[in-house]
């Protein structure tokens, strides 16, 4: 039994192309229905919201920024600071429950017991937030 003619000779072929006019003609209705009914799905309701006054909600937290060159010296905000002066600085960034964020950028040639003094004085101040800022590798 052979599948294409309903011709019973004997030199008759099996059909072996597929007929896709119908299913392009499906997929074709396919596409413009989504086409139409997408847009609906965008559309929100509209709502009357009410009008009330509040404050603001801070988008970034605050940052203190701490650089140590080469020779050791700490700048907190561009400003140098001994270790004592650090410890304060600390304490004021931290006063009113503000959480803030300790940006650290070490030079390469820094000690490391430096960085270590500046990291455990944060700590003490309760700086909990702490990122250690570098360049990006080339």
């Amino acid at each position: 039994m052979s599948f294409g003619s309903f011709n019973d000779s004997a030199t008759a072929q099996p059909m072996a192309e597929i007929n896709t006019t119908p299913l392009v003609d499906v997929m074709l209705v396919l596409l413009v229905i989504f086409i139409i009914t997408a847009p609906l799905f965008h559309q929100a309701v509209p709502i009357d919201l009410p009008k009330v006054e509040s404050t603001r909600l801070e988008d970034k937290p605050k940052t203190v920024s701490v650089a140590i060159d080469a020779a050791g010296i700490i700048h907190v905000d561009g400003v140098p600071f001994d270790k004592a002066a650090l410890a304060a600085r600390f304490a004021e960034a931290t006063a009113g429950g503000v959480q803030p964020e300790l940006h650290l950028r070490a030079d390469r040639g820094t000690r490391y017991e430096r960085v270590t003094e500046v990291l455990a004085e944060a700590q003490r101040a309760g700086i909990v937030k702490i990122a250690f800022v570098t360049d990006p590798a080339r």
